[in-house]
């Protein structure tokens, strides 16, 4: 576990000191693009921020190898290596992208490609567990179009997802973290080695996210752009072909009991339709009905719009911070949830505390204008807009107004609310604009 949680760590600072000097490098390519009618932010933001995530990736991947336990990884298995050419070739493309604006479906047809390359390293699905039938081998072909469709698709649900500052960066750390504890409970409770690349790849997309995430919390500096969100959607899918489809459910059963009971302690990996979607199901039911929505309208699926879910928490009131949190909320109880009853299906708590927590995520979803305040003890350690706003009321009482001073903090209280919906949806206020021009 230490050499994993240094490889995160090393991912992670490697990833934040060169989003600094990757931001500037963007602003001096002209990597930033006019605002378009379908953008939530109304200043001008570079993008370009995966290149910093790329060589945070390159940086885990080095001190992974050299160090003690993981090193094996890289003897025994050609999966890192293919995950590596596979990330820069999507990379390579996302950059393009960011700063020429290619078309849809040359980005798709690199995203086939960069899926095929890991395909001919070895990173594909061997087999498929299904629960209550078995292992089912598949064919060469068969493998390589269904890692393929898996990779396109992860990557896509991604790249729909990042429109608001923070969003896919925060919702694939949250995956990736789940995805970590699955990956690495198979490998040390099982003793089973396959699971090993897994983890590891866990461990660097979330150093990856980290390091990234304060540059682009709300708000944003700087925008991951294709080069990034094609780039951590690649590192997830790689993550769940390798432990879907390398790791033999006849080598669990024999800690399990049996084949039955081993496939349906992989279950959340790989349902439904042989896709991680208990961990991306957020991204991936925006994917689905970005591409219903649009096809029903006469437009082609890779055609962009406002009709997103984070849009539509927008357009109901909810701030730009606030339908950021609740989109992490709902994807980490999805993607803890799966990996708590993978643990432990026969518990019932499991059920019913996935059912108490999806009933406080609805009641947040019919509170838009509700605006949570920490309490004193934690002020430090959450953003200015959950504080109480001391500053404010000593700025009122030194203007010479003593009823100011004295309801300063109720009034701040009621103005929070229009500010950070304003923030959210028009993206007007001062403290945004002189944010984005720092």
């Amino acid at each position: 576990m230490r050499e994993y949680l240094l490889t995160l760590c090393i991912t992670a600072a490697v990833t934040y000191l060169l989003t600094g000097p990757v931001r500037k490098f963007a602003i001096v390519a002209g990597a930033m693009p006019e605002i378009r009618a379908r953008d939530v932010h109304r200043e001008p933001t570079p993008r370009l921020g995966g290149i910093a995530m790329f060589f945070g990736l390159c940086a885990g991947l080095l001190v992974a190898d050299h160090l003690t336990n993981l090193s094996e990884v890289f003897e025994k298995s050609n999966e890192p290596r293919a995950l590596l050419s596979g990330a820069a070739l999507i990379w390579l493309i996302g950059v393009l992208d960011d700063k020429f604006e290619i078309d849809a479906l040359i980005k798709l047809g690199g995203q086939m490609i960069a899926a095929g390359v890991m395909v001919v390293q070895g990173l594909t699905i061997l087999w498929i567990p299904l629960p209550g039938v078995g292992t089912v081998a598949l064919t060469q072909w068969q493998g390589t179009l269904l890692t393929v469709a898996l990779v396109v698709i992860t990557i896509n649900a991604v790249n729909f997802v990042d429109g608001l500052d923070g969003l896919a960066a925060g919702m694939v750390c949250i995956a990736a973290a789940a995805f970590f504890m699955y990956a690495y409970r198979i490998w040390y409770s099982y003793g089973i080695e396959a699971a090993a690349p897994a983890s590891l790849f866990a461990a660097i997309l979330m150093g990856m996210c980290l390091g990234f995430l304060p540059h682009n919390m709300h708000p944003a500096r700087i925008f991951m752009g294709d080069s990034g969100s094609m780039l951590i959607g690649l590192v997830l899918a790689a993550g769940a072909i390798s432990v879907t489809g390398q790791v033999d459910p006849d080598v669990m059963k024999l800690f399990s009991g049996s084949e039955r009971n081993a496939v349906h302690q992989m279950v959340p990996v790989y349902i439904p339709l042989l896709m991680p979607l208990t961990i991306i199901a957020i991204p991936a039911a925006d994917l689905i009905l970005a591409i219903v929505r649009r096809t029903w309208r006469g437009q082609s699926p890779f055609a962009a719009d406002r009709g997103h879910l984070h849009h539509r928490l927008l357009e109901i009131g909810h701030s730009h911070s606030r339908a950021v949190l609740i989109m992490y909320f709902f994807s980490a109880l999805i993607a803890f949830g799966a990996l708590a009853y993978s643990v432990n299906a026969a518990s019932m708590w499991i059920v019913l505390s996935v059912v108490f927590l999806s009933a406080i995520g609805l009641v947040l979803l019919l509170l838009p204008r509700f605006t949570p305040r920490a309490p004193r003890w934690a002020e430090g350690f959450v953003p200015p807009r959950y504080r109480r706003r001391k500053a404010a009321t000593v700025t009122a009482s030194g203007s010479g107004t003593a009823a100011a001073a004295n309801e300063g903090e109720d009034a701040d209280e009621e103005r929070v609310p229009v500010t950070a919906g304003a923030s959210g949806v028009n993206g007007a206020t001062a403290l945004g604009s002189r944010s984005r021009t720092r």
